[in-house]
C-alpha cells in the first residue's frame, strides 16, 4: 500500500457520545441576553432533548417576551423573566438552574460570567468572552477559585471542515506544524450602524478603539491545530492597522460628503494585521477585516513539514501523497475520510442538525450539545477557560501594539505554566 492509499484509508475512529438526554436528567439553562443571538441560541438548544429554560433575562422587555414565547412554542413552560440591569445576578443565584448562557453586549460578558461561576453554574459566554487582559484574568481567577467550568461559545471551532483538518494534523498528514494564517473578513457595517447610520452599541467600539476586536472566529480552530496551551504558547504579538476610510466612504456615498455620518471620526482602522510568534518558534498571521466591502472569508491556511491545507482553495497538498507535484488536490476526499467522530455521530443520531441553517448551522448545534452534555455529566466543557481567554487576548494586545508603533507585546501566561505539560484536549474523544 503506497502512502497515499494508507493516508486516505486512515479515518478518525467513530466514538459513541451521549448525544441524547435521559428523560429524568434534564439540563436547566438560564439565558442572559435575548436579542438576536440569544434567541438564536435558545431556538437551537430547544432542539436538544432534555434542555429546559426556567429563566431568561434581558433589559429589553420586548426581546424577553419574544424569547419566552419561543420557549413555549417549542413545548417548554413559560420561563420566569428578569428585566433589571443587575437581574443577571438574581437569575444566576436560582437553585433550579444548572447552567447560564450569556449573549449580552460585549462589555457585560465578563461580569456576568464571573457572577454565574460564583453562583456555581456552568457558564457559556458568547464571543468575545473578555475585552481586556484584566478581564481575561478575572475569568481565569474566578474559575480557579470556584472550580466552576466556563467556556466561550466559539462556534468556528466546531465546523466540520475545521475538525477534519484537526484530525488530519493529529494523524500526522501535515507533518510538524510551523505556520498558520487566519482571518475574519466580513463586511459588518450593517452590524455596527443602524439604518440611519447611527452607531449601535457595537459601533461605539469602532469610535473608541483601534484593535483586532473580533479575533476569536479566526483563532477558533487554530488553537487546537497549533497545540496552543498544550505544549506551545504564544510568546508575543505585533499588530498594524490601516487608515479608517471604508466606513466614511460608505457613508459619503449613502448620505453625502457633508453628512454627520460621513464626518464621524473612527479610531478603528479598516484592516488589522497581527503576527504572533510562539515559544516553540512557530508563527501565525491574523487579519481582521470587518469594514471593507467584501464577501465573507476566513482565509485559514495551516502548513507543516509534510504539507499544507488551504480553506480558500478548499484544497490540500501533501508531499509524497498528492498525485501531482506542486499541484493542489481537492479537500473533499480528506474531509470524508477524516471526518471527526462528533460529525459521524451527528449524521447517525441527529442528521437534521447537519442540514439545519439556523444560526450558523451544525457548528452551533454541536457546541451547545457538547456544552449541555458537559453540564449533564458534570464533566469538562469542550473549550475550557484557558483556551477561551487566549482567543480573546489579541484584542487588548493588538490595541497596545498598534498604539506603540507595532511594537511587540508579550502574551500573559494565563495557565501559570501549565501549558508546558497540558495534553491536547479539544476534539479528543474516547
Amino acid at each position: 500500500m503506497n502512502r497515499r492509499s494508507f493516508v486516505l484509508a486512515s479515518a478518525a475512529a467513530a466514538t459513541t457520545l451521549p448525544m441524547h438526554a435521559a428523560a429524568d436528567n434534564p439540563v436547566r439553562v438560564g439565558v442572559v441576553g435575548t436579542g438576536g443571538r440569544g434567541t438564536g441560541l435558545i431556538r437551537i438548544a430547544s432542539k436538544i432533548p432534555g434542555v429546559a429554560f426556567p429563566a431568561l433575562c434581558d433589559i429589553n422587555a420586548q426581546n424577553l417576551a419574544r424569547a419566552q414565547d419561543l420557549v413555549m412554542s417549542a413545548g417548554g413552560a413559560k420561563p420566569e423573566g428578569y428585566t433589571g440591569e443587575e437581574d443577571y445576578r438574581r437569575l444566576a443565584a436560582r437553585d433550579d438552574l444548572d447552567a447560564v448562557i450569556i449573549a449580552a453586549p460585549w462589555h457585560w460578558h465578563t461580569p456576568m460570567a464571573v457572577a454565574s461561576m460564583k453562583a456555581g453554574k456552568y457558564t457559556a459566554i458568547e464571543v468575545p468572552a473578555a475585552l481586556t487582559i484584566d478581564e481575561c484574568r478575572q475569568l481565569v481567577d474566578t474559575h480557579e477559585e470556584t472550580g466552576t467550568p466556563c467556556m466561550m461559545l466559539e462556534n468556528w471551532s466546531f465546523r466540520r471542515d475545521n475538525l477534519a483538518v484537526l484530525t488530519m494534523i493529529r494523524a500526522g498528514l501535515l507533518g510538524e506544524i510551523n505556520h498558520c494564517h487566519c482571518a475574519h473578513s466580513h463586511d459588518c457595517t450593517y452590524w455596527y450602524f443602524d439604518k440611519e447610520g447611527n452607531p449601535r452599541w457595537s459601533g461605539e467600539y469602532l469610535i473608541k478603539r483601534n484593535a483586532d476586536q473580533y479575533p476569536t472566529h479566526s483563532l477558533g480552530p487554530v488553537l487546537s491545530w497549533m497545540d496552543w496551551n498544550c505544549g506551545d504558547y504564544p510568546a508575543y504579538l505585533t499588530a498594524t492597522a490601516t487608515r479608517s476610510i471604508s466606513v466614511p466612504n460608505y457613508f459619503r456615498k449613502k448620505y453625502g460628503k457633508d453628512s454627520p455620518q460621513a464626518k464621524r471620526v473612527l479610531k478603528q482602522g479598516d484592516i488589522v494585521t497581527s503576527v504572533v510568534k510562539t515559544i516553540k518558534g512557530n508563527t501565525l498571521v491574523i487579519n481582521n477585516d470587518m469594514q471593507s466591502p467584501r464577501p465573507y472569508d476566513n482565509r485559514w491556511e495551516i502548513s507543516g513539514t509534510e504539507g499544507v491545507y488551504n480553506e480558500q482553495r478548499n484544497a490540500v497538498y501533501i508531499a509524497g501523497v498528492s498525485p501531482k507535484q506542486d499541484t493542489w488536490e481537492p479537500f473533499e476526499p480528506y474531509q470524508h475520510k477524516y471526518d471527526h467522530a462528533w460529525y459521524k455521530q451527528l449524521e447517525r443520531d441527529a442528521p437534521q442538525a447537519i442540514r439545519s441553517q439556523e444560526g450558523h448551522g451544525a457548528p452551533d448545534f454541536l457546541e451547545l450539545l457538547l456544552f449541555t452534555n458537559a453540564v449533564r455529566t458534570k464533566g469538562p466543557t469542550p473549550i475550557d477557560i484557558y483556551d477561551s481567554v487566549l482567543m480573546c487576548a489579541p484584542i487588548h494586545l493588538s490595541e497596545q501594539s498598534i498604539a506603540n508603533g507595532s511594537a511587540p507585546v508579550p502574551f500573559p501566561d494565563f495557565t501559570r505554566g501549565k501549558w508546558k505539560t497540558r495534553k491536547p484536549h479539544f476534539g479528543v474523544v474516547s
